[in-house]
């Protein structure tokens, strides 16, 4: 809370300078070249970055995150579309300054133009401010219509992906896990096809038996640190399923039905035989769709902090 009042603090500050400046510049509007007006479009936009702040109140929404991508039916075509929303994500983070890095990626076959091999499904790491409020309402499945690259006949295909995002959470005594629940696996980690096959088992999967639920991290070279960062993955996941017990009690008292399950898709892309990305909740909508699948989500993620929950 104090970070945020301080930016707001620089932020009059910096309003009272530019106030200055216009009125010993005169406020010709003609010259919006200058420097006060150049000053006064950035500080807009650091305004606006500040204020979309306002919408991200809840619990975890400061913290990190861990965005996992699945593919759905579709075989190769599917495989591809989890791949394209992996880099997608990837250039998001990228434009906005968060770090991240792939925990686990499971790779499916090869074929299709330039060989190019799809991602069965993807776990990446995401680090920043408000990572977890920017992209939590990115959860559920994702379509993509095109002709399809790996189709000899040229036929248009739709694919799906579900994508699931979860607050990091710190391992406190709020969730217990029990040794004796815990069942690890250790295994050597590969790139694409197989290929790049460590000589030592580095790579480390934990399943929690009482719920089925388990977590893989490969991204490190020592089995230690990649056993740790699973164990943390694992801990999120664990939490998130409580939350949603919670919720669905909750929904059982309200008397609604919010889900955002598979096959419930809440964003289409569109490549063929026109160009759109239209989010279904927001009913926001684009025809740059290469400028989006390159990371410009900026658009959509504003118009879903500010739907109310």
């Amino acid at each position: 809370m104090r970070e945020e009042t301080a930016n707001f603090d620089k932020l009059k500050t910096e309003l009272a300078e530019l106030s200055t400046e216009r009125e010993v510049g005169g406020g010709d509007e003609a010259k919006a070249s200058s420097s006060p007006f150049a000053k006064a479009r950035v500080f807009k936009e650091k305004l606006g970055k500040e204020e979309l702040k306002i919408f991200l109140f809840g619990k975890y929404d400061k913290n990190n995150a861990i965005l996992s991508i699945y593919a759905g039916a579709g075989g190769q075509d599917a495989q591809d579309w989890a791949t394209l929303l992996l880099r997608m994500y990837e250039r998001y983070c990228q434009r906005k300054g968060f770090k991240t890095q792939i925990l686990h990626q499971s790779f499916g076959e090869g074929g299709g133009p330039e060989g190019r091999i799809g991602t069965k499904s993807a776990t990446l790491e995401i680090k920043g401010p408000f990572v977890y409020g920017f992209l939590k309402k990115e959860n559920g499945v994702h379509r993509l219509v095109r002709i399809s690259p790996f189709s000899p006949k040229a036929l248009r295909h739709t694919s799906f992906a579900l994508v699931e995002v979860i607050p990091e959470i710190k391992i406190t005594k709020e969730i217990e896990i029990k040794p004796e629940d815990l069942k690890f696996e250790f295994y050597r980690a590969s790139g694409p096809g197989g290929q790049y096959v460590q000589k030592r088992e580095t790579a480390v999967r934990i399943w929690h038996l009482p719920t089925g639920i388990s977590a893989v991290c490969q991204s490190e070279r020592l089995q230690n640190e990649n056993r740790e960062r699973a164990m943390k993955l694992l801990y999120s996941k664990l939490y998130q399923l409580r939350e949603e017990a919670h919720q669905k009690e909750v929904s059982k008292i309200k008397g609604q039905k919010i889900s955002a399950s598979w096959g419930n898709q809440v964003r289409n892309y569109v490549l063929h035989p026109y160009k759109m990305v239209k989010d279904l909740r927001t009913s926001l909508e684009t025809s740059d769709v290469e400028e989006v699948l390159d990371g410009n989500l900026d658009k959509f993620i504003e118009a879903e902090i500010k739907i109310s929950e």
